[in-house]
């Protein structure tokens, strides 16, 4: 399936109304972000499967799946971050079918995050960040210092306790709070794992 551009450059719009009016199934709308967004898409696929042809596959499934799957988009709140998500996950699924071993998935992986800096995972890096630090503006400000200490900083929760004066229970305390309420948000709204999410922002 390949889509056709159907809009001029003067109609184009913000992600935001292109999003309202593909969910309301606009079959224009829903082209013109095609046209915004495929070579970048594609782009980002072949960094992780290294092959032309079957990145060009996978983008178009990607954009049918959009298709298809429009009236599930109301809840999405940054449109690109869902688009990059479901493009890497399809990516993913696509490298599952070919190595079913657990040992060459975690290598795929690993080799998929160590990319991220250096090519146009960027962009999707910049996203989560911006995610991240929403809901971390949601949060009672001793539970971010606490997060940012032990996530950012990578120190130890005893190293937490005696930098704060609080006791180590305490610290595991703000964090389980901070993660479950991270993690909830990141399920709902971007559809991965926490894990993965951590991984992208800070490498492990």
């Amino acid at each position: 399936m390949v889509f056709r551009l159907l809009m001029t450059e003067g109609e184009l719009r913000t992600d935001a109304e292109l999003l309202e009016q593909l969910i309301d199934g606009n079959y224009r709308a829903f082209t013109t972000i095609y046209h915004k967004y495929a070579v970048a898409v594609q782009r980002f696929v072949v960094k992780i499967l290294k092959s032309a042809e079957l990145s060009e596959d996978i983008t178009q499934e990607v954009f049918i799946l959009i298709w298809t799957n429009r009236n599930k988009l109301r809840p999405v709140k940054s449109f690109k971050a869902y688009l990059f998500v479901t493009a890497r996950n399809r990516a993913l699924d696509s490298l599952k079918a070919a190595f079913r071993s657990e040992v060459a998935m975690s290598e795929i992986i690993h080799h998929f995050v160590a990319q991220r800096n250096i090519t146009d995972e960027d962009l999707l890096d910049k996203e989560y960040r911006a995610f991240l630090d929403r809901i971390l503006a949601t949060l009672p400000e001793r539970t971010r210092d606490i997060f940012s200490l032990c996530r950012e900083q990578g120190k130890s929760y005893e190293e937490v306790a005696d930098v704060l004066g609080i006791s180590r229970n305490a610290v595991k305390n703000h964090m389980v709070l901070s993660m479950k309420m991270i993690g909830s948000s990141v399920k709902k709204d971007l559809g991965i794992s926490l894990a993965l999410l951590l991984a992208c922002i800070f490498g492990a």
